[in-house]
């Protein structure tokens, strides 16, 4: 019986454990991926492997927090249970007692005092030794291409050796620690005993009582040594709260210094109700064009301060396609950033417009009022989140993210997905735990299309000139997708993802750069005939014929003040004698 006790209590504790594990995972997973966070983080590169502290120092932390939590309750009922018996004894041995504990906790803390930042420092170089390896898996064609694998050799032993050194400095301290512990279990063999025994050569105690004495001193010991036994894993423990601690702030901060104020992009998403937008004769205008986005005033920075682009004022309609060039470095890709929300550094106004407004509003300058507009600011993260979804803005950046998962996920994404949610309640799997499950998506705030269904998948794969992958694939098949198809090929996917969301306008940054001019040429067409208004980062010349408009960024001079930018419409004159960049 004793034995299916203990065997229960270990189920319990692990039990416990996990869902503990499991609570607190998806509880920092949200807060990661919350207002792109995780971006955040990469690109300023605020902290070292966000994903082995989610994964590893959670499990360590959850895990090690519950045994020690129990290893405390069963030393304090001990420490109740034998300090009467040892007290009633002899009392001087308990104040020895008390003092060789106290003595024995501070050599080891003095002994042991490196332990705790060189078992942080462990689990940062392990982590950068095992992100190493996986680049050269992510990134294995490209090694291959250029012949790099001694180089990546050189990188990898340099960061094992790192972690190799580091580990020799922890067993070195360890073994020191390790040396005074076991004198420390030994003394405690001997000493009660010598203590206890003038009082029974004096005939004042049996021998038994000092065997007595020696089992309740050894026992109250133990219960006052847990720092002496369990150094070595606090010291770990206490790494690991480090580490947690440290992105537990990460996650609860702007994610910028809070010394420096620096200007925020402040962007609106509005909403136009224009029940009148007719001419002084009270005739409706020729010509309506439906605005989706403006931007006033706004001027890019560098986290370094320096200006990319400065005062830029723009406003882009329905069918009015934009080109963006310029040399490299003169901030091309950062405003399509600060337009998708993911570039901040700047001041000024990115407006986006809802195309499902009851009345289009005419595409005039930000001072004529043609109907009342409603506006969010964004003072509330999660909201504008959502704003920003339904505001159908996508990005294609040159290199297509490809999802884990079959080809049909490839096509969904990010629009749709596997909503765990739907599966009846008679379906859910045993032991499925509340916060593992996401929210489900309410229906009256969903402005999404209806899902795809397998022949519309099918169909985009042959619009997009894919359809022959078909034939070594199908739809629910798993494969390393970026491994598998070439760029091209990732990129005309990209374009099969934008035609089946059908946003209203998309932000295309070279995204057809691997593409031959045909293809490209028929990609455009099919964006443009769906009715989505893009615009384009590119330097071939043919990009001009599938815009109207062209934005030229030039390299900012730091000396003067005049703006970096001017806007031209293209017609076919200025097409066909494009001067050469």
């Amino acid at each position: 019986m004793p034995l299916q006790v203990f065997v229960l209590r270990d189920y319990a504790k692990d039990t416990l454990s996990l869902r503990w594990r499991s609570w607190m995972t998806s509880y920092y997973m949200d807060r990661y991926l919350k207002n792109r966070t995780f971006y955040k983080i990469q690109s300023q590169s605020i902290i070292d492997n966000p994903d082995q502290r989610i994964v590893d120092d959670l499990s360590s932390f959850t895990g090690t927090a519950l045994a020690f939590s129990l290893t405390l309750f069963n030393a304090t009922v001990d420490l109740i249970s034998f300090s009467n018996i040892l007290y009633g004894i002899y009392p001087p041995l308990f104040i020895v007692l008390l003092a060789y504990s106290l003595g024995g906790t501070a050599i080891s803390v003095f002994l042991g005092r490196g332990l705790v930042t060189l078992n942080f420092l462990q689990e940062k170089k392990e982590a950068d030794f095992r992100y190493g390896l996986v680049r050269v898996r992510e990134n294995a064609e490209s090694i291959a291409f250029y012949g790099g694998e001694e180089n990546e050799m050189q990188l990898l032993l340099q960061r094992f050796r790192s972690a190799f050194e580091n580990l020799s400095k922890l067993l070195i301290s360890s073994r020191n620690l390790e040396f005074f512990t076991s004198g420390y279990r030994y003394l405690i063999q001997i000493l009660p005993a010598a203590v206890v025994a003038p009082m029974y050569f004096s005939g004042k105690i049996e021998f038994g009582v000092i065997n007595q004495s020696v089992s309740a001193f050894n026992h109250i010991l133990g219960d006052f040594s847990l720092i002496v036994y369990q150094f070595q894993a606090i010291s770990a423990f206490s790494a690991v709260i480090d580490r947690l601690g440290e992105f537990d702030d990460v996650l609860s901060s702007d994610t910028r210094n809070d010394g420096e104020s620096m200007e925020e992009i402040e962007r609106e998403y509005c909403s136009t109700n224009s029940f009148s937008a007719l001419n002084s004769n009270g005739s409706m205008p020729l010509a309506v064009s439906v605005k989706l986005l403006s931007i006033e005033h706004l001027t890019l920075l560098t986290p370094s301060k320096a200006t990319l682009i400065k005062d830029l004022s723009l406003e882009i309609c329905e069918k009015e396609n934009l080109l963006v060039t310029g040399p490299s470095g003169s901030g091309k890709t950062s405003l399509l950033r600060a337009i998708a929300g993911l570039w901040n550094f700047g001041r000024g106004t990115i407006t986006f417009y809802n195309k499902n407004a009851r009345s289009p509003e005419p595409c005039v300058s930000t001072g004529m009022d043609s109907g009342e507009v409603t506006s969010v600011s964004e003072t509330n993260p999660d909201h504008n989140r959502h704003r920003e979804r339904n505001s159908s803005v996508l990005f294609l950046p040159q290199k297509p993210y490809m999802v884990l998962g079959n080809l049909r996920q490839q096509l969904l994404y990010p629009t749709w997905s596997e909503d765990p949610t739907s599966v009846s309640d008679s379906n859910k799997p045993t032991g499925s735990l509340p916060f593992l499950m996401p929210e489900p998506i309410k229906a009256h705030t969903d402005t999404r299309p209806l899902k795809p269904t397998t022949n519309d998948l099918t169909q985009v794969l042959e619009d997009v000139r894919l359809g022959y992958i078909l034939s070594r694939f199908d739809l629910d098949s798993t494969h390393e997708w970026s491994s598998v198809l070439s760029l091209g090929e990732q990129q005309r996917l990209a374009f099969a993802r934008l035609l089946l969301s059908k946003p209203y306008l998309v932000l295309l940054d070279e995204s057809t750069s691997a593409l031959d001019e045909a293809n490209e040429a028929h990609l455009y067409k099919l964006i443009e005939s769906a009715g989505i208004t893009y615009v384009s980062i590119g330097h071939r010349r043919t990009l001009y014929e599938y815009h109207k408009k062209v934005l030229h960024i030039s390299t900012m001079d730091p000396t003067t003040l005049k703006r970096n930018w001017n806007i031209e419409p293209i017609n076919k004159d200025f097409t066909y004698n494009l001067p050469k960049q």
